[in-house]
Parts: C-alpha cells; structure tokens; sequence
C-alpha cells in the first residue's frame, strides 16, 4: 500500500534528481534506469518478489542497496532509542511509586501534572526549547550531531519524555491499586516496614501491567524518532527517511517503512514472550 501511495505524491523523482535545467530526454532515460516507466502492478510485484529475497532494491540518490543506507543508520537510532527508553522506563517508574505513595496530595498532583506535561507537549517544541535553554544559553550541551554523551543527553530526554509520562500513569495507577489489597493491610499490620510493603508488595504486583506498557514504548521510540533526529541533526533512520522524502527517493522510503514495522511487530512479540516468563499466572494458548 505505502509503495503505491508514493507514487501519487506529486513530483518525479527523476526530475529532483537531475534538476530544473535536465531535459525530457534525460529524464526519460532516467525513469527507464529506475523502472519508473513500469505499470504500478508491475513495480509493486517485482518490490515485493525482491524483498522476499531480502533485496529492498537501490537508493535513487546514492545508488547504494536499501540495506546499507539503513544498515548504517539504524546503530544510531538504536542507541538513541534504547538510552530513551531506559531514562523513561527509571524516571517514570520512580515518579509512579512517588505519586501513589502520597495519593492524592501535592505530590501526587505536582509529579502527576509533570507526567501529563511531558505526554501532551509535542516533541519537536520541546527538542527547540531544550537547545535553546541548555545549548544556547547555558552552553551545557551541543545543539544536535553525534559524539559522545553530551550529544546524546537532550534527544534522549526529548524522546523520551512522552513514554516517560505513559510510563509514570501506568505505575501510578497500578500501584494504588495494589496498595489497597487484602496482603498489603495484612503486611502493614505485621509491621513490615513502609518502604517494604512499597516496593515489595505494592510494586511488585503493579510493575507487571506496566512492563508490556514499557516494552511497547521501545517499538514506538523506534519507529517513531523522526521528529527527534531531525530537530538535533541526528543521522539515524528517522532522519534518513526524512532526506529520503525530501529527494523522493521512493525505494529508500519503502525500505525504511518496512523495517521500522518488522521491529516494531517483532519488538512487540519479545514482549509478550517476556511478560508470560515474568508472570508465570499468563499462559498462552
């Protein structure tokens, strides 16, 4: 479907890559090279026997495989994503246990209201904001690129801030519940220690909803760190799909689609597997 809604986005390719000076002749010649003077049938049938074959076909700009342009960007979305989910994963289950531990009081309603803050506000305003407070006026971090840490820290918190509050409700919410059941009262009651009944008998049970919740996120942030990597200039898939829009380079944009769903199901699929270990109660059938 994706490979033939491309194809009725106006422009040719062959004339973005040649330019506004090519003649119709050159761009003929060009649309013979690239198979763009096929049927749309054709095009998707022979895409699809090829891919089958693990052959996503060849950039229309660099004349490089479909494979090596994201084989070499997809370590760097890979490591955003993953530094992304971990900093959402920690923070947001910190701020949960936090919340439910004071429900319903100042606390509760301040980390709440953060965690709300963080899941509405869009991730390209916040990236914006973030390299205008800590890259232009303090100087703390460089406004975009790759190098180390320090490069890394601003696109990962913009990432991650929209799992981080998705992250925060679900501890929350589990974790009130879990405190108002039967062996809480009867932990409580033994005298076992605040912080114990907490963490060992109210997140315990409230952590299992929220690890599919989490393992979900790690697909999104996955499949879903365009924005991000264009505002900080990071050269990951994300980005790498965006400059494929820009140049209309169709095959790079068919292949970028179809691995971001093939990890996006198979990322989903881990946790399922994982969940069922986790809670042994969980079988599949």
């Amino acid at each position: 479907m994706t490979s033939q809604i491309l194809y009725l986005v106006p422009g040719d390719p062959a004339q973005v890559l040649l330019g506004e000076m090519a003649t119709q002749a050159q761009i003929q010649q060009l649309h013979r090279e690239l198979h763009l003077n096929r049927g749309p049938l054709v095009r998707f049938g022979t895409y699809v026997w090829n891919a089958v074959h693990g052959d996503l076909g060849r950039s229309y700009r660099t004349d490089r495989p479909v494979t090596t342009e994201i084989g070499d960007a997809f370590p760097e979305t890979l490591e955003l994503a993953l530094t992304a989910w971990v900093l959402a994963s920690v923070l947001g289950t910190v701020i949960g246990v936090f919340a439910a531990s004071r429900p319903n009081t100042l606390l509760d309603g301040v980390l709440t209201t953060l965690s709300v803050i963080g899941l509405s506000v869009p991730v390209f305003w916040l990236g914006i904001l973030l390299i205008y407070l800590f890259a232009n006026l303090l100087h703390l971090f460089p406004t975009g690129g790759t190098g180390g840490i320090r490069h890394l820290v601003l696109p990962a918190i913009t990432l991650a801030s929209p799992s981080l509050g998705i992250v925060a409700r679900f501890v929350r919410d589990g974790m009130i519940e879990a405190m108002q059941e039967d062996y809480v009262r009867t932990a409580r009651a033994k005298g076992v220690r605040p912080w114990a009944v907490l963490f060992k008998h109210g997140l315990r049970n409230a952590i299992l909803p929220a690890i599919t919740m989490m393992g979900i996120q790690m697909g999104q942030l996955l499949s879903g760190s365009v924005l991000t990597e264009t505002v900080f200039a990071w050269p990951g898939v994300g980005r790498l799909l965006v400059n494929a829009i820009g140049y209309r380079d169709l095959l790079l944009i068919q292949g970028i689609v179809l691995v971001l769903a093939t990890v996006f199901v198979l990322v989903n699929l881990a946790v399922d597997i994982a969940y069922a270990i986790v809670n042994p109660r969980v079988q599949y059938r």
